[in-house]
């Protein structure tokens, strides 16, 4: 059965499909309870940052060091640089990973700063990005900045 929060970033990632966006979800976990959710916006709001982990942490508000510290960032997709950099800026010790088969952040480089990755290797997740890759690739293409 598949984790209550892994399943709210994958209604976030079809949310973002359904405005015609690109169809990653994330939320920011909290002590047990959801801090932030978002969803892919960069075709939505003409964004150049608003990938899912960028817009569930702003969602999220302004939130302390420690909070940030006890926090879990799930993404149905391997986090880019960008929101790997920001996850490490806040010192997020772990994040929930729906799959990297389609795409993979810097997920060593992670480790490496100690921070938990969990792969689940979720089929829907795998199936969303596919799916989408296919269908618009240059979409795709623009939001890894190729």
């Amino acid at each position: 059965m598949r984790d209550e929060f892994m399943q709210a970033a994958i209604e976030e990632a079809r949310k973002g499909l359904a405005e015609g966006g690109i169809p990653i979800g994330s939320v920011l976990v909290i002590d047990g309870r959801i801090a932030g959710r978002g969803h892919n916006q960069r075709v939505q709001k003409g964004s150049a940052i608003l990938h899912a982990e960028m817009d569930a942490l702003e969602n999220a508000g302004r939130l302390t060091a420690r909070e940030y510290q006890r926090a879990v960032l799930y993404s149905t997709l391997s986090p880019c640089s960008m929101c790997s950099g920001t996850a490490l800026l806040y010192k997020i010790p772990r994040i929930v990973i729906g799959e990297n088969r389609t795409f993979q952040g810097p997920e060593e480089y992670m480790r490496s700063q100690g921070v938990e990755l969990v792969i689940l290797d979720d089929p829907e997740c795998v199936q969303l990005m596919e799916e989408f890759i296919a269908a618009r690739p240059e979409l795709w293409n623009e939001d890894i900045g190729e």
